[in-house]
């Protein structure tokens, strides 16, 4: 076997060289082309890196808000005081001590209900009235009786009261 005699040929010389030049000039095109893709990636890839770092660092502050808000709103959502006024308390010429006295006794009654949430103290409202409308309170040798007038449940427990004799 032996090669054909194509070498002599010009013609044939002339196909190989430019099939050479031609895998040459394609190969750098190839590297030209690859090469602006990889860059133009990268850069991309970069960009993208940078806006995830952004977008972590803003979600911590919205997390960090969020936790803040959460935190206020269940003590939003708590009894954080009560307070209870008798209204006709000089119908029956009781003095202010005894009137703030009275009050004072009923808020140690109710002093369970401070730190429970909201709708705790709402749902357990019949409770707190037979609580003080059934307490019988000794006042200058005479027994008083509570009424329950008005009660607003929020952060602040307000009852308003009247006192009338046993």
């Amino acid at each position: 076997m032996r090669i054909p005699p194509h070498y002599r040929q010009p013609v044939w010389q002339r196909f190989l060289a430019g099939v050479a030049i031609g895998g040459m000039i394609s190969w750098f095109v190839f590297l030209y082309i690859f090469g602006e893709w990889q860059e133009r990636y990268s850069k991309e890839i970069k960009d993208h890196e940078d806006k995830i770092a952004e977008l972590n660092k803003e979600k911590e502050i919205w997390q960090d808000e969020f936790k803040a808000l959460n935190k206020k709103n269940r003590e939003l959502l708590t009894i954080q005081d009560i307070k209870v006024k008798i209204r006709n308390g000089n119908k029956y010429k009781l003095d202010l001590y005894s009137v703030f006295e009275v009050e004072d006794q009923i808020k140690e009654d109710l002093l369970d209900m401070k730190a429970k949430d909201i709708d705790t103290v709402y749902k357990s409202r019949e409770l707190i009235v037979r609580i003080i409308e059934n307490k019988t309170i000794k006042v200058n040798e005479k027994r008083y009786k509570l009424e329950v007038k008005q009660m607003v449940i929020y952060t602040t427990l307000f009852i308003q009261l009247d006192i009338m004799l046993d």
